[in-house]
């Protein structure tokens, strides 16, 4: 029997019945095979475009952290010595940058080609991380492994229609309080190469306010880079989000 939420309203008592982990915040972790991925044309896309071209070629990779993710270690958004997750990690440069401050780092990246640049960077520079082939969707992790998350550029690449399912997902391995650095193609974006859909913070927050919290967003021109971008810093919900009033 599922246990009964007692709420009271207008000065009526309604009850719901509500699965336990609602209330109690937990994560729920389903069977991978359970899970959502992503369309395999999608999967075989991004494995071709780094089997075909050396990844210093392609227009996003850069030799240097993400500026959001370098102020996110510089003001202690990310808690040192923690457990972090680069999600879309391509050839590794936020992830080295995260090893070499001293977080406990993975990597997950569909494609084979990018994960082994990843590794031979990382080995190259003497840093411990542990890169992994795999989908965002159907992440290879415990529930609660991570106190922070880093995504520059991958919830953009994410269908619309799986959006709230990478959410949940990023969610499950993320433990609660854990801080998410997340970055993506704006709207505002109205360049013709780039990311067919580029999320507005309303569809954004359609996505993540359900298991994340936003603690700052920011928004900046296409005059400092190729795109227009957000930027934001969300913490895991560690409480089930409050139902509308």
């Amino acid at each position: 029997m599922l246990p009964v939420l007692r709420v009271l309203f207008h000065g009526r008592c309604v009850l719901f019945d509500v699965p336990s982990t609602v209330l109690s915040g937990e994560s729920v972790s389903r069977p991978a095979h359970s899970r959502p991925g992503l369309p395999p044309s999608q999967q075989a896309a991004w494995r071709r475009t780094y089997a075909s071209t050396h990844y210093r070629k392609l227009p996003w990779f850069s030799s240097t952290p993400y500026p959001w993710v370098r102020q996110a270690v510089e003001e202690g958004w990310l808690r040192r010595a923690s457990p972090v997750l680069d999600l879309g990690c391509g050839a590794g440069t936020n992830a080295l940058f995260l090893a070499h401050s001293g977080f406990r780092t993975s990597g997950i990246d569909l494609a084979p080609a990018a994960i082994e640049a990843a590794k031979a960077r990382a080995a190259h520079r003497g840093l411990s991380i542990d890169f992994r082939v795999g989908d965002a969707l159907r992440l290879p992790f415990r529930p609660g492994e991570f106190a922070g998350l880093v995504d520059v550029g991958c919830f953009h690449t994410i269908p619309i229609d799986l959006r709230r399912a990478y959410s949940s997902e990023i969610a499950r391995v993320a433990r609660p309080g854990a801080r998410y650095v997340l970055a993506w193609v704006a709207r505002e974006s109205s360049q013709p190469f780039g990311p067919p859909h580029r999320p507005s913070l309303e569809e954004a927050a359609a996505a993540f306010e359900e298991e994340f919290l936003f603690l700052r967003t920011q928004f900046s021109p296409a005059r400092r880079g190729p795109f227009a971008e957000y930027r934001a810093l969300l913490e895991r919900r560690a409480r089930p989000r409050p139902a509308p009033r």
